[in-house]
Protein backbone atom coordinates (compact mmCIF):
# COMPACT_ATOMS: atom_id res chain seq x y z
CA UNK A 1 0.00 0.00 0.00
CA UNK A 2 1.87 3.19 -0.53
CA UNK A 3 1.89 6.00 1.70
CA UNK A 4 -1.11 8.23 -0.28
CA UNK A 5 -3.66 4.96 0.20
CA UNK A 6 -2.81 4.52 3.20
CA UNK A 7 -3.50 8.27 4.15
CA UNK A 8 -6.69 7.73 2.45
CA UNK A 9 -8.09 5.10 4.53
CA UNK A 10 -7.15 6.45 7.75
CA UNK A 11 -9.50 9.15 7.05
CA UNK A 12 -6.22 12.04 6.84
CA UNK A 13 -6.35 13.28 3.80
CA UNK A 14 -10.25 14.51 4.11
CA UNK A 15 -9.31 16.31 7.62
CA UNK A 16 -6.02 17.60 5.62
CA UNK A 17 -8.52 18.88 2.74
CA UNK A 18 -10.94 20.73 5.41
CA UNK A 19 -13.91 18.13 4.72
CA UNK A 20 -16.06 16.24 7.07
CA UNK A 21 -16.03 12.38 6.47
CA UNK A 22 -19.53 11.68 4.58
CA UNK A 23 -18.41 15.54 2.15
CA UNK A 24 -14.69 13.37 1.37
CA UNK A 25 -16.78 9.97 0.46
CA UNK A 26 -18.93 12.12 -1.50
CA UNK A 27 -16.74 13.49 -3.76
CA UNK A 28 -14.42 10.56 -3.77
CA UNK A 29 -16.97 8.23 -5.44
CA UNK A 30 -15.36 6.36 -8.13
CA UNK A 31 -12.06 7.90 -7.76
CA UNK A 32 -8.35 6.92 -7.06
CA UNK A 33 -5.89 8.17 -4.29
CA UNK A 34 -3.69 9.12 -6.95
CA UNK A 35 -6.50 11.45 -8.58
CA UNK A 36 -7.47 12.92 -4.74
CA UNK A 37 -3.88 13.71 -4.29
CA UNK A 38 -3.72 15.07 -7.30
CA UNK A 39 -6.36 17.34 -6.80
CA UNK A 40 -8.69 16.69 -9.88
CA UNK A 41 -12.19 15.79 -10.61
CA UNK A 42 -14.74 15.74 -8.27
CA UNK A 43 -13.00 16.16 -5.26
CA UNK A 44 -11.65 19.57 -6.24
CA UNK A 45 -14.98 20.50 -6.16
CA UNK A 46 -16.13 19.60 -3.35
CA UNK A 47 -13.07 20.76 -1.80
CA UNK A 48 -13.44 24.31 -3.53
CA UNK A 49 -17.04 24.38 -2.04
CA UNK A 50 -16.61 23.40 1.33
CA UNK A 51 -13.72 25.63 1.92
CA UNK A 52 -15.76 28.83 0.62
CA UNK A 53 -14.56 29.17 -2.93
CA UNK A 54 -16.46 29.42 -5.90
CA UNK A 55 -13.81 29.52 -8.54
CA UNK A 56 -15.95 31.23 -11.22
CA UNK A 57 -19.11 29.16 -10.66
CA UNK A 58 -21.99 32.07 -10.59
CA UNK A 59 -22.23 35.05 -7.88
CA UNK A 60 -20.48 34.33 -5.12
CA UNK A 61 -20.64 36.91 -2.54
CA UNK A 62 -17.87 35.42 -0.37
CA UNK A 63 -18.46 34.08 2.97
CA UNK A 64 -17.17 37.24 5.05
CA UNK A 65 -20.05 38.43 7.17
CA UNK A 66 -22.66 36.16 4.93
CA UNK A 67 -25.18 33.98 7.00
CA UNK A 68 -25.24 31.23 5.02
CA UNK A 69 -21.95 29.89 4.16
CA UNK A 70 -21.17 29.03 0.00
CA UNK A 71 -21.29 25.51 0.86
CA UNK A 72 -25.11 25.36 2.22
CA UNK A 73 -26.67 27.24 -0.06
CA UNK A 74 -28.94 24.89 -1.76
CA UNK A 75 -32.89 24.45 -3.81
CA UNK A 76 -35.18 21.60 -3.76
CA UNK A 77 -35.94 20.92 -7.35
CA UNK A 78 -39.39 21.00 -6.74
CA UNK A 79 -38.74 24.66 -7.41
CA UNK A 80 -37.08 23.61 -11.13
CA UNK A 81 -39.63 20.92 -11.56
CA UNK A 82 -40.80 22.19 -14.73
CA UNK A 83 -37.01 22.42 -16.48
CA UNK A 84 -36.53 18.94 -15.02
CA UNK A 85 -39.86 17.31 -16.53
CA UNK A 86 -39.56 18.98 -19.99
CA UNK A 87 -38.93 17.37 -23.49
CA UNK A 88 -35.29 17.91 -24.38
CA UNK A 89 -36.03 17.29 -27.88
CA UNK A 90 -38.66 20.65 -27.91
CA UNK A 91 -36.70 23.25 -26.68
CA UNK A 92 -33.04 24.61 -26.03
CA UNK A 93 -33.51 25.47 -22.93
CA UNK A 94 -32.19 23.16 -19.37
CA UNK A 95 -34.20 19.84 -19.06
CA UNK A 96 -33.99 16.80 -17.70
CA UNK A 97 -31.70 16.12 -14.46
CA UNK A 98 -28.14 16.52 -15.64
CA UNK A 99 -28.44 20.51 -17.64
CA UNK A 100 -30.62 21.82 -14.97
CA UNK A 101 -27.85 20.53 -12.18
CA UNK A 102 -25.37 21.68 -14.39
CA UNK A 103 -27.37 25.18 -14.55
CA UNK A 104 -27.83 25.36 -10.86
CA UNK A 105 -24.09 24.77 -9.96
CA UNK A 106 -22.79 27.73 -12.61
CA UNK A 107 -25.35 29.78 -10.84
CA UNK A 108 -23.44 28.88 -7.69
CA UNK A 109 -25.67 26.33 -5.99
CA UNK A 110 -23.83 23.79 -3.87
CA UNK A 111 -26.79 21.75 -2.63
CA UNK A 112 -29.59 20.04 -3.74
CA UNK A 113 -32.95 18.50 -2.32
CA UNK A 114 -34.32 15.94 -4.43
CA UNK A 115 -38.64 15.95 -4.68
CA UNK A 116 -38.84 12.14 -6.49
CA UNK A 117 -36.46 10.99 -9.33
CA UNK A 118 -38.65 11.50 -12.12
CA UNK A 119 -38.24 13.49 -15.46
CA UNK A 120 -39.17 13.23 -19.22
CA UNK A 121 -38.58 10.13 -20.92
CA UNK A 122 -36.31 11.85 -23.86
CA UNK A 123 -33.99 12.70 -21.12
CA UNK A 124 -30.74 11.46 -20.37
CA UNK A 125 -31.48 7.82 -18.51
CA UNK A 126 -34.82 7.70 -19.06
CA UNK A 127 -38.01 8.85 -17.30
CA UNK A 128 -37.68 7.06 -13.87
CA UNK A 129 -33.88 7.44 -11.86
CA UNK A 130 -35.34 5.61 -8.68
CA UNK A 131 -33.79 2.61 -9.33
CA UNK A 132 -29.72 1.89 -7.97
CA UNK A 133 -28.35 2.51 -11.55
CA UNK A 134 -30.64 5.33 -11.88
CA UNK A 135 -29.23 6.58 -8.09
CA UNK A 136 -25.18 6.12 -9.47
CA UNK A 137 -26.44 8.21 -12.71
CA UNK A 138 -27.53 11.14 -10.74
CA UNK A 139 -24.42 10.35 -8.17
CA UNK A 140 -22.19 11.40 -11.01
CA UNK A 141 -23.86 14.13 -12.28
CA UNK A 142 -23.64 15.78 -8.76
CA UNK A 143 -20.38 15.13 -8.34
CA UNK A 144 -19.25 16.16 -11.81
CA UNK A 145 -20.71 19.38 -11.01
CA UNK A 146 -19.68 19.98 -7.57
CA UNK A 147 -22.98 19.75 -5.97
CA UNK A 148 -24.03 17.24 -2.63
CA UNK A 149 -27.75 16.35 -2.24
CA UNK A 150 -28.98 16.68 1.03
CA UNK A 151 -31.92 14.74 1.23
CA UNK A 152 -35.24 13.90 -0.25
CA UNK A 153 -39.28 14.41 -0.21
CA UNK A 154 -39.94 10.26 -1.10
CA UNK A 155 -41.80 7.79 -0.35
CA UNK A 156 -42.61 7.02 4.03
CA UNK A 157 -45.01 4.02 4.18
CA UNK A 158 -48.76 5.04 5.25
CA UNK A 159 -49.57 1.71 6.92
CA UNK A 160 -48.72 1.25 10.40
CA UNK A 161 -48.06 -1.97 11.40
CA UNK A 162 -45.96 -1.34 7.93
CA UNK A 163 -46.84 -3.69 5.41
CA UNK A 164 -43.89 -5.67 4.08
CA UNK A 165 -44.17 -3.85 0.26
CA UNK A 166 -44.46 -0.98 2.39
CA UNK A 167 -41.12 -1.42 4.38
CA UNK A 168 -39.21 -3.24 1.52
CA UNK A 169 -40.11 0.38 -0.63
CA UNK A 170 -38.70 2.47 2.68
CA UNK A 171 -35.45 0.51 2.64
CA UNK A 172 -34.79 0.74 -1.15
CA UNK A 173 -35.20 4.57 -0.78
CA UNK A 174 -32.70 4.59 1.73
CA UNK A 175 -30.41 2.40 -0.10
CA UNK A 176 -30.80 4.86 -2.65
CA UNK A 177 -29.97 8.00 -0.22
CA UNK A 178 -26.85 6.43 0.57
CA UNK A 179 -25.76 5.92 -3.30
CA UNK A 180 -26.86 9.94 -3.42
CA UNK A 181 -24.55 10.75 -0.75
CA UNK A 182 -27.61 12.12 1.37
CA UNK A 183 -27.28 13.30 5.01
CA UNK A 184 -31.15 12.77 5.40
CA UNK A 185 -33.99 11.56 3.96
CA UNK A 186 -37.92 12.74 4.59
CA UNK A 187 -41.13 13.79 2.90
CA UNK A 188 -43.15 16.48 1.63
CA UNK A 189 -46.01 15.37 4.01
CA UNK A 190 -47.02 16.37 7.49
CA UNK A 191 -46.81 13.37 9.70
CA UNK A 192 -50.30 13.08 9.65
CA UNK A 193 -53.28 16.00 9.08
CA UNK A 194 -55.84 14.90 11.87
CA UNK A 195 -56.35 17.65 14.64
CA UNK A 196 -56.41 15.00 17.66
CA UNK A 197 -53.73 14.25 19.82
CA UNK A 198 -54.34 10.43 19.38
CA UNK A 199 -53.81 10.37 15.98
CA UNK A 200 -50.30 12.43 16.25
CA UNK A 201 -49.38 9.82 19.60
CA UNK A 202 -49.93 6.78 15.95
CA UNK A 203 -47.80 9.00 13.85
CA UNK A 204 -45.21 9.59 16.33
CA UNK A 205 -45.14 5.66 17.34
CA UNK A 206 -44.63 5.18 13.17
CA UNK A 207 -41.92 7.96 12.59
CA UNK A 208 -39.79 6.66 16.00
CA UNK A 209 -39.83 3.10 14.58
CA UNK A 210 -38.85 4.41 10.69
CA UNK A 211 -36.24 6.90 12.46
CA UNK A 212 -34.78 3.67 14.07
CA UNK A 213 -34.50 1.97 10.77
CA UNK A 214 -33.02 5.20 8.54
CA UNK A 215 -30.47 5.77 11.66
CA UNK A 216 -28.93 2.15 11.06
CA UNK A 217 -28.54 3.36 7.58
CA UNK A 218 -26.66 6.26 8.76
CA UNK A 219 -29.70 8.70 7.59
CA UNK A 220 -31.42 11.52 9.40
CA UNK A 221 -35.36 10.85 8.89
CA UNK A 222 -37.19 14.38 8.68
CA UNK A 223 -40.73 15.72 8.19
CA UNK A 224 -42.10 19.06 6.28
CA UNK A 225 -44.49 21.05 7.75
CA UNK A 226 -47.35 23.06 6.16
CA UNK A 227 -49.20 25.69 7.91
CA UNK A 228 -51.92 23.30 9.28
CA UNK A 229 -49.67 21.76 11.04
CA UNK A 230 -49.06 24.75 13.27
CA UNK A 231 -52.63 25.03 13.92
CA UNK A 232 -53.67 24.04 17.68
CA UNK A 233 -54.08 20.42 18.94
CA UNK A 234 -57.32 19.17 19.58
CA UNK A 235 -56.91 17.63 22.93
CA UNK A 236 -58.94 18.61 25.78
CA UNK A 237 -62.41 19.84 26.35
CA UNK A 238 -65.87 18.05 25.97
CA UNK A 239 -65.71 15.18 23.67
CA UNK A 240 -67.84 14.87 20.68
CA UNK A 241 -70.25 12.59 19.46
CA UNK A 242 -67.35 10.22 18.39
CA UNK A 243 -65.51 10.39 21.48
CA UNK A 244 -63.36 13.24 20.30
CA UNK A 245 -62.06 16.26 22.51
CA UNK A 246 -63.07 19.87 20.95
CA UNK A 247 -61.06 22.14 22.73
CA UNK A 248 -57.16 22.66 23.01
CA UNK A 249 -54.63 23.15 25.51
CA UNK A 250 -52.76 25.64 23.42
CA UNK A 251 -50.26 23.30 21.45
CA UNK A 252 -49.50 22.82 18.26
CA UNK A 253 -49.84 19.88 16.55
CA UNK A 254 -46.39 19.62 15.33
CA UNK A 255 -45.02 20.97 18.75
CA UNK A 256 -46.26 17.98 20.21
CA UNK A 257 -44.95 15.80 17.44
CA UNK A 258 -41.21 16.86 18.33
CA UNK A 259 -41.97 16.63 21.73
CA UNK A 260 -42.81 13.02 21.70
CA UNK A 261 -40.90 11.72 18.77
CA UNK A 262 -36.86 10.66 19.72
CA UNK A 263 -34.89 13.11 18.87
CA UNK A 264 -32.08 10.73 18.26
CA UNK A 265 -34.47 9.01 15.32
CA UNK A 266 -36.39 11.87 13.87
CA UNK A 267 -35.93 15.31 12.55
CA UNK A 268 -37.67 18.12 11.14
CA UNK A 269 -37.57 20.20 8.13
CA UNK A 270 -39.12 23.87 9.06
CA UNK A 271 -40.55 25.41 5.76
CA UNK A 272 -40.49 29.06 6.97
CA UNK A 273 -42.74 30.33 4.80
CA UNK A 274 -45.76 27.76 6.15
CA UNK A 275 -44.82 28.09 9.52
CA UNK A 276 -45.33 32.50 8.70
CA UNK A 277 -48.28 31.71 7.42
CA UNK A 278 -49.18 29.74 10.24
CA UNK A 279 -48.65 32.67 12.25
CA UNK A 280 -50.86 34.59 10.28
CA UNK A 281 -53.45 31.80 10.21
CA UNK A 282 -53.79 30.05 13.33
CA UNK A 283 -53.46 32.80 16.52
CA UNK A 284 -56.48 31.96 18.80
CA UNK A 285 -58.26 28.56 19.99
CA UNK A 286 -61.00 27.73 22.51
CA UNK A 287 -59.57 26.64 25.57
CA UNK A 288 -60.76 23.80 27.98
CA UNK A 289 -63.23 26.51 29.88
CA UNK A 290 -64.98 27.64 26.43
CA UNK A 291 -62.82 30.81 26.73
CA UNK A 292 -61.20 31.94 23.19
CA UNK A 293 -57.61 32.52 23.86
CA UNK A 294 -55.38 33.95 21.33
CA UNK A 295 -51.40 33.08 20.86
CA UNK A 296 -49.48 34.28 18.31
CA UNK A 297 -46.92 31.69 16.46
CA UNK A 298 -43.29 32.55 16.97
CA UNK A 299 -41.46 30.27 14.04
CA UNK A 300 -37.84 31.68 15.30
CA UNK A 301 -38.77 30.45 19.02
CA UNK A 302 -39.72 27.12 17.79
CA UNK A 303 -36.21 26.27 16.38
CA UNK A 304 -34.51 28.40 18.63
CA UNK A 305 -35.61 25.99 21.77
CA UNK A 306 -34.13 22.52 19.99
CA UNK A 307 -32.43 24.23 16.82
CA UNK A 308 -30.46 20.84 16.05
CA UNK A 309 -33.56 19.18 15.47
CA UNK A 310 -33.64 20.77 12.73
CA UNK A 311 -31.15 20.19 10.33
CA UNK A 312 -33.19 21.38 7.07
CA UNK A 313 -35.12 24.73 6.16
CA UNK A 314 -36.98 25.72 3.15
CA UNK A 315 -36.10 29.16 2.69
CA UNK A 316 -39.49 30.10 0.99
CA UNK A 317 -40.32 34.18 0.80
CA UNK A 318 -43.67 35.70 0.92
CA UNK A 319 -44.52 39.20 0.25
CA UNK A 320 -47.61 40.40 2.89
CA UNK A 321 -51.08 40.16 1.53
CA UNK A 322 -53.71 40.32 3.90
CA UNK A 323 -56.26 40.22 1.70
CA UNK A 324 -55.30 36.06 0.89
CA UNK A 325 -56.30 33.40 2.93
CA UNK A 326 -52.37 32.90 3.48
CA UNK A 327 -51.38 36.26 4.29
CA UNK A 328 -48.44 36.27 1.57
CA UNK A 329 -47.83 35.90 -1.66
CA UNK A 330 -44.95 33.49 -3.07
CA UNK A 331 -41.95 35.51 -4.36
CA UNK A 332 -38.25 34.80 -4.72
CA UNK A 333 -36.19 34.46 -1.96
CA UNK A 334 -35.26 37.87 -1.14
CA UNK A 335 -37.99 40.08 -2.30
CA UNK A 336 -39.98 39.20 0.13
CA UNK A 337 -41.44 40.29 3.89
CA UNK A 338 -40.14 37.11 5.82
CA UNK A 339 -37.10 38.97 7.81
CA UNK A 340 -34.60 36.03 6.79
CA UNK A 341 -31.66 37.91 8.34
CA UNK A 342 -32.55 37.39 11.80
CA UNK A 343 -34.29 34.18 11.40
CA UNK A 344 -30.90 32.91 10.23
CA UNK A 345 -28.55 35.34 12.47
CA UNK A 346 -30.66 34.42 15.68
CA UNK A 347 -31.55 30.52 15.29
CA UNK A 348 -28.37 29.21 16.82
CA UNK A 349 -26.06 26.27 15.71
CA UNK A 350 -23.99 28.63 13.08
CA UNK A 351 -23.06 26.60 10.13
CA UNK A 352 -25.28 23.62 11.59
CA UNK A 353 -28.56 23.97 9.11
CA UNK A 354 -29.30 23.17 5.08
CA UNK A 355 -31.23 25.76 3.99
CA UNK A 356 -32.87 24.85 0.78
CA UNK A 357 -34.62 27.59 -1.26
CA UNK A 358 -38.12 26.75 -2.28
CA UNK A 359 -40.56 28.67 -4.37
CA UNK A 360 -43.70 26.50 -5.55
CA UNK A 361 -44.72 28.91 -8.36
CA UNK A 362 -41.86 29.35 -10.14
CA UNK A 363 -42.50 27.84 -12.98
CA UNK A 364 -43.61 30.17 -16.00
CA UNK A 365 -45.23 27.67 -18.01
CA UNK A 366 -45.25 28.85 -21.46
CA UNK A 367 -45.36 32.40 -21.27
CA UNK A 368 -42.15 32.29 -19.71
CA UNK A 369 -40.70 28.70 -19.41
CA UNK A 370 -37.31 29.39 -18.29
CA UNK A 371 -38.47 31.24 -15.46
CA UNK A 372 -37.72 28.78 -12.54
CA UNK A 373 -34.33 29.07 -13.85
CA UNK A 374 -34.38 32.59 -13.52
CA UNK A 375 -36.05 32.96 -10.49
CA UNK A 376 -33.99 30.42 -8.85
CA UNK A 377 -30.77 32.55 -9.90
CA UNK A 378 -32.39 35.96 -8.34
CA UNK A 379 -33.01 33.82 -5.10
CA UNK A 380 -29.33 32.38 -5.00
CA UNK A 381 -27.25 35.74 -5.48
CA UNK A 382 -30.00 36.77 -2.68
CA UNK A 383 -29.22 34.23 0.06
CA UNK A 384 -25.72 34.69 -1.06
CA UNK A 385 -26.01 38.42 0.00
CA UNK A 386 -27.81 38.04 3.46
CA UNK A 387 -26.51 39.59 6.54
CA UNK A 388 -26.77 39.84 10.07
CA UNK A 389 -29.26 42.89 10.92
CA UNK A 390 -27.04 45.96 12.49
CA UNK A 391 -28.46 47.49 15.38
Amino acid sequence: MTAHEEEFQSGALHRRLGLNRRQFLAATTGLTAAATVAGVGPLASAAQAASGHDHGHGHDHGPKGALVAPSKRGIILYTVRDAISRDPLSTTLASGFRPVLEELSRIGYRQVEFAGYGQHANSEGGANLETVEGARLLRRWLDDNGLEAEGNHGFIPGSWPFTQPDLDRFKQHLEIANILGFGHVGTGNDPTGSAYKADWDVAADKWNALGRIASAAGLKLYTHNHDVAYSFLLDEGPLDEQGRPTRSSGTRRLEYFLKITDPRHVWLEMDIFWAHVAQFKYRTFTAPDGSTRTDVFNPLRVVQKQTKRFPLFHAKDGKSNPTTGNGYDMVPFGTGDIDYATFFSQMGARGYHNPMYEQDNAPGGTANPNQSLEFSEVSYDNLAALRAPRH
